[in-house]
């Protein structure tokens, strides 16, 4: 029994620095600025974690979001409720949407509890997606970029609470 948890704990290490490894390579010296828990209704979703340069968040890339997934959730749905969020926040171009609907479909794995999806925005303002520390694709259009973590980052969020927590250690 002795043997399997030193396993465990060495599979978990290794799949944690595979992950922080793809942070660094895109963001210079990450550190953790906030954490929240993502709840729906009576249900836990996902825990997320914002990482910035030294931890000082100034609303401009490079930085990354990180989501441990708390249950199982089928990669088209993730995609949907993201499409969603976006026109919450105003975005009314059907066919922008549509489009960036596709393009997280094809690339959004379904998820499984204690999964791990992490979003970085690079200063060339493309999204590069990272599942259990391999990237999974990348979606070069700014826009999107801007989009697609505003629905967590801004001021428009329908999630004001969540922001403020990943905004926490801001500066």
């Amino acid at each position: 029994m002795r043997a399997y948890l030193m396993l465990l704990s060495l599979l978990s290490f290794n799949a944690f620095a595979d992950i922080s490894a793809s942070i660094k390579e895109v963001v210079e010296a990450p550190a953790k600025v906030g954490e929240a828990r993502f709840s729906y209704y009576f249900w836990d979703v996902y825990d997320a974690t914002l990482y910035a340069p030294k931890g000082r968040w100034n609303g401009q890339p490079p930085y990354a979001l990180k989501l441990t997934y708390l249950r199982d959730l089928k990669g088209k749905k993730i995609a949907q409720r993201s499409v969603k969020e976006m026109k919450k926040q105003g975005l009314k171009d059907a066919t922008k949407l549509a489009q960036w609907r596709g393009q997280m479909q094809q690339i959004f794995p379904d998820v499984k509890e204690n999964d791990v999806l992490i979003g970085i925005a690079t200063s060339q303002q493309t999204t590069r997606f990272v599942y259990n520390g391999e990237v999974i694709g990348n979606i070069d259009d700014a826009d999107f970029t801007q989009r697609f973590f505003d629905i967590w980052l801004s001021e428009k969020t329908s999630e004001p609470e969540f922001r403020q927590q990943l905004l926490e250690g801001a500066n």
